[in-house]
């Protein structure tokens, strides 16, 4: 079996999609060593290639697949596809839903995996907690999806698109995610340093006080993918994974804000709580999505990091870069 293993990182540019590429640029010292491919979109970022000129980068439009046979020619089959390509913003996808349709169900990339050997690639595709309808706390996977806004029926229509067209994959169902930046800064605001940009000039701020997430460190979601990866590559089982991917803490806005304020020594009546049906963002928002994560302990036999200890972690990263 070759040592040189190809993975396949699909939104490479993105938040979440920068720090994987990272992620899988440490491993040292490890049985396989990992041959690494990204696509993008809209711009290529310099500072990413400067910082890890070893990647590949793939032009590929997601709704036509244009691109991937490049991918095919230039880097071959990968063993592992990582999906981290989404239209993200529930706003956008309500304005856009079939837009949102046409990105978030990935069957151009599902079609190019379905020319190569069946069984031989792992998809690891990204969902989210908003797949559920947020009327209790702590769902667990196999809960009803009862999706409130067009962001989350396009990922529904995802989750079962993949589960019946692939052979191996893993559908993990992220809830916000957050950490430091990343090597190309990114255009989103990222929550912890939004927090803390407001907070920090003195400003009263609102946040909701009724609407509760189970935030996952990002570092934890590079693991848990590194997890996978290595999983399927050393033991080649058939894999059918349905996983909640969320930190090990319920907490609202309020709550987040808290946690920035405490850690900065800000004063905390700057936090003002509101009700999340005071603002009109221009779509439903599920008031309760957080997740029980026992599955994702039990079968990764993973240790989340907490909400506080990643805000620590991000702010003391953020300073030093």
């Amino acid at each position: 079996m070759s040592s040189r293993k190809r993975v396949l990182v699909v939104g490479g540019t993105g938040y979440l999609g920068q720090h994987l590429l990272q992620g899988f640029s440490e491993i040292q010292g490890t049985p396989f060593e990992y041959d690494l491919a990204f696509t993008y979109h809209s711009n290529l970022p310099q500072p990413l290639l400067d910082a890890l000129p070893h990647l590949l980068p793939f032009y590929v439009d997601l709704k036509t697949g244009q691109g991937f046979y490049g991918i095919s020619h230039s880097f071959g089959q990968p063993d592992v596809v990582v999906n981290c390509a989404a239209l993200s913003v529930p706003r956008v996808c309500e304005m856009d839903p079939n837009a949102a349709l046409s990105v978030n169900v990935p069957s151009s990339l599902v079609d190019w995996l379905s020319n190569f050997k069946e069984g031989s690639t792992l998809l690891i595709h990204l969902s989210t907690d908003q797949v559920y309808e947020g009327v209790k706390s702590f769902y667990k996977e196999e809960d009803e999806t009862v999706p409130v806004n067009v962001y989350g029926k396009s990922k529904v229509a995802a989750e079962q698109f993949v589960s019946e067209k692939c052979l191996n994959f893993a559908i993990l169902r992220s809830s916000i995610i957050f950490g430091p930046q990343t090597i190309s800064p990114v255009p989103k605001s990222l929550p912890i340093q939004w927090i803390d940009g407001g907070l920090s000039k003195g400003e009263k701020m609102d946040f909701f006080h009724d609407e509760y997430r189970c935030p996952v460190y990002v570092k934890d979601v590079v693991a848990i993918i590194l997890a996978l990866t290595s999983r399927w590559i050393s033991e080649g089982k058939q894999m059918q994974l349905l996983l909640n991917v969320g930190g090990p803490d319920r907490v609202s806005r309020v709550q987040m804000a808290e946690a920035v304020a405490d850690f900065r020594g800000y004063n905390t009546s700057l936090i003002k709580p509101v009700s999340a049906s005071s603002v009109d963002r221009g779509v439903k928002s599920p008031a309760d999505i957080s997740m029980n994560i026992t599955k994702l302990v039990q079968t990764l036999n993973f240790s989340p990091t907490s909400f506080t200890d990643g805000v620590k972690l991000t702010l003391t990263t953020g300073a030093k870069s």
